[in-house]
């Protein structure tokens, strides 16, 4: 048997472009909760209407860059464009004092986020072999991770090492994100293996797009019901005895789980069926959102934020993969912009309801209820007509 072909360099490029960027993103992530509930004082409820709209204004962003990056036949100047809005948001959160001025940073950010989304995942799919595609999605997911997982690690020692100073901490945290956008501009090569010609521009909407896309834009939609903000986790840990300054380490644990996993899960999916893969990931989250509703104490609720971690990785690069494999050339960027939009509303409803369940009902509901949602998702993916 011949050997498998390396990894595009444009996978790594982009993958160390990811780091730094969660690098700084994830430090503001972890240190939000805080930020909202004690410094500004604010109810759960108004941190669950942020996130939720904050992402769902990414995934839309993602639908249109999507569409224009196929039309163009160009990712780059996307790629760009999007890691330069989130690092110029950076700026915005020390300076923020109040709800209102968080949202315009936060909706900058993902803004951001959102227009790169699409033509990155699309530009990994056009440079790699079909037959290592799950490990390219896989490595760059790693790679997005290792940023994660430090990044609260820095936000707890900048918090200890400046005396709580959130807002200094969050001026410190501008800088991986200003070196993310120099290191895509300077290194990012595209070669444009695999695109196709230019297609003309027409807004033809989910009819469009193969029913395989459309399927697996219906089962991540429904699973993304389930897939409420990891700022919950940290909500829970505080609410069982964690200290805020102490609250970021929630999300290294979750990145630390997501990162051992996410390169081997996308290994196993060039090997098995990777909706295999992706029905155990629905099953774990179920086992994570069951145990988290019980959890009574600190390593209760750590045993179900590494859960939380392994359904990230069997999940998210294996959702790209499938996509990539399912979609048209010509329609990739549009595919992987329309899995994502929905993807956002999904997340939107999701973090909206959590945050008033919780106000409300308590945490063990909000777990629950993700259970629930997500069991009914894995049924769903059950029963679609398998792939030829």
């Amino acid at each position: 048997m011949s050997k498998r072909p390396p990894l595009p360099r444009t996978v790594w490029v982009l993958g160390i472009v990811s780091l730094l960027m969660d690098l700084s993103s994830e430090i503001y992530h972890a240190l939000l909760p805080a930020f909202l509930t004690i410094t500004l004082g604010l109810p759960v409820a108004a941190m669950g209407a942020l996130d939720g709209i904050s992402e769902a204004t990414a995934n839309m962003a993602k639908l249109v860059s999507g569409k224009l990056s196929d039309h163009q036949q160009k990712r780059k100047p996307w790629v760009l464009l999007g890691y330069g809005m989130a690092a110029l948001s950076k700026p915005l959160f020390p300076l923020a004092t109040g709800a209102i001025p968080v949202l315009g940073a936060r909706f900058i950010d993902r803004i951001g986020k959102g227009i790169r989304g699409a033509p990155r995942d699309a530009m990994i799919a056009d440079e790699t072999p079909p037959e290592i595609r799950g490990a390219a999605f896989g490595l760059r997911q790693s790679l997005d991770t290792v940023g994660a997982f430090l990044a609260p690690l820095v936000a707890v020692g900048l918090m200890i090492a400046l005396a709580g100073d959130i807002r200094l901490v969050f001026w410190i945290a501008v800088i991986p994100a200003m070196l993310s956008f120099l290191f895509a501009w300077v290194m990012l090569r595209e070669t444009g293996g695999g695109t196709a010609i230019a297609t003309k521009l027409k807004w033809g909407g989910f009819r469009d797009l193969e029913p395989e896309v459309r399927r697996l834009i219906g089962v991540g939609f429904l699973f993304g019901l389930a897939r409420f903000s990891e700022s919950f986790l940290i909500l829970k840990a505080m609410d069982v005895g964690l200290s805020a300054s102490l609250s970021p380490l929630v999300l290294s644990l979750f990145s630390l789980s997501y990162l051992l996993l996410a390169f081997p899960a996308g290994q196993w999916s060039d090997r098995i069926s990777p909706r295999t893969i992706l029905i155990a990931g629905i099953a774990v989250l179920v086992a994570a959102d069951l145990w988290l509703a019980q959890a009574t104490s600190l390593w209760m609720v750590g045993v179900g934020v590494i859960l939380w971690g392994a359904h990230m990785a069997l999940t998210q690069g294996i959702f790209s993969r499938m996509i990539a494999d399912a979609a048209a050339p010509e329609r990739r960027a549009t595919s992987f912009g329309a899995f994502f939009f929905a993807s956002g509303i999904a997340a939107l409803l999701a973090s909206l309801g959590a945050g008033l369940m919780w106000d409300r009902s308590g945490p063990a509901s909000v777990f629950t209820a993700g259970a629930v949602i997500a069991a009914v998702a894995g049924a769903m993916l059950i029963l679609l007509p398998k792939r030829a």
